[in-house]
C-alpha cells in the first residue's frame, strides 16, 4: 500500500522541519512549504492525503489557503488540520467553517499531533468504506461516492464537515442528535471544540439549503434533528430554523 503524502505549510523552517521528520518517521511520505501560495501550489501538484496548515501564514494566510483548497475540485477532498498560535473560538470557527478537518494549537505535543493525523486518516477510511453510497430523504439526496449532495436537484456546495453532518442527520430522519453526537459525527471522535461550533456548521447548511433549511429542526435544549415527514412535532419540542440569508 503507498505511503499517505502529508503536506507540511509552516512558515518557521525550524518548526517545520521538526514537524517533517516526526511525520515522516511515523511512516508518511511528506512535502513542505513556507508560505501560502507555495503550500496551494504544492497542493495542486503533489495532490497530498493531508495538509498541515499553519495559520499564519506569508503570501496567503491559512484561512484563505484553506477556501481555495475547498473550492478547487482537485484538492477539496484533502483532509486539513490547522495548526496555529491562535487559540481563541472564534478562529476555530472561522477554520471549520472554510472546512478544516481538525484544529491543533501552537504549543503542542509531536506525539499529540500525530495522534490527531491518526484518527483523521482512521475517519476518512471509515466514511470511504461504510453505510450506502446514495441516501435519499424529503427532496434532499447524497451521493457518498461521489461526494455530492443535492436539494429537490440543485447541487449544494458544501465542506466536508458539512456534508458528513447532513448525512448523518439524514440518514436517520426524526432521531434527535446531541450537539456533542454531531461533533463526533461530523468532526470526529478525537476532536476537542466548543459544543457551539456544531451550531455554526448547522447555520451555514441551512442558508446553502436554502428552501429546504426548514428539514433541520432544533430540539430546544437537546440538538437537532432531520424531520420525520412521518411525525408531527411532539409536545414541549420547538421545531425551530434559520431561513437563508439569516444568521
Amino acid at each position: 500500500m503507498a505511503r499517505l503524502k502529508v503536506l507540511i505549510v509552516e512558515d518557521d523552517r525550524s518548526l517545520a522541519d521538526v514537524l517533517a521528520y516526526n511525520v515522516r518517521q511515523a511512516g508518511y511520505e511528506v512535502i513542505s512549504a513556507y508560505d501560502g501560495q507555495d503550500g496551494l501550489t504544492q497542493a495542486q501538484i503533489k495532490t497530498p492525503d493531508l495538509v498541515i496548515l499553519d495559520l499564519m501564514l506569508p503570501v496567503i494566510d491559512g484561512h484563505e489557503v484553506c477556501r481555495r483548497l475547498r473550492a478547487d475540485a482537485s484538492t477539496k477532498d484533502m483532509m486539513v488540520l490547522m495548526l496555529t498560535a491562535k487559540s481563541e473560538e472564534s478562529d476555530q470557527l472561522i477554520g471549520f467553517s472554510l472546512g478544516a478537518d481538525d484544529y491543533v494549537t501552537k504549543p503542542f505535543s509531536v506525539k499529540v499531533l500525530l495522534e490527531r493525523i491518526k484518527a483523521l486518516v482512521r475517519r476518512k477510511r471509515g466514511s470511504d468504506n461504510s453505510h450506502d453510497d446514495v441516501i435519499a430523504s424529503q427532496g434532499i439526496t447524497i451521493d457518498r461516492r461521489r461526494h455530492r449532495a443535492t436539494a429537490s436537484g440543485r447541487p449544494l456546495q458544501l465542506t466536508r464537515s458539512e456534508f458528513r453532518l447532513l448525512e448523518t442527520l439524514t440518514r436517520q430522519p426524526g432521531r434527535v442528535f446531541e450537539r456533542s453526537e454531531l461533533i463526533d459525527a461530523a468532526l470526529g471522535e478525537d476532536t476537542v471544540v466548543m459544543e457551539r461550533t456544531i451550531d455554526v456548521h448547522i447555520r451555514a447548511l441551512r442558508r446553502k439549503m436554502a428552501d429546504e433549511a426548514e428539514l433541520i429542526e432544533t430540539v430546544r435544549g437537546v440538538g437537532y434533528r432531520f424531520r420525520d415527514p412521518g411525525a408531527v412535532t411532539e409536545a414541549g419540542e420547538e421545531a425551530d430554523f434559520d431561513h437563508a440569508g439569516q444568521n
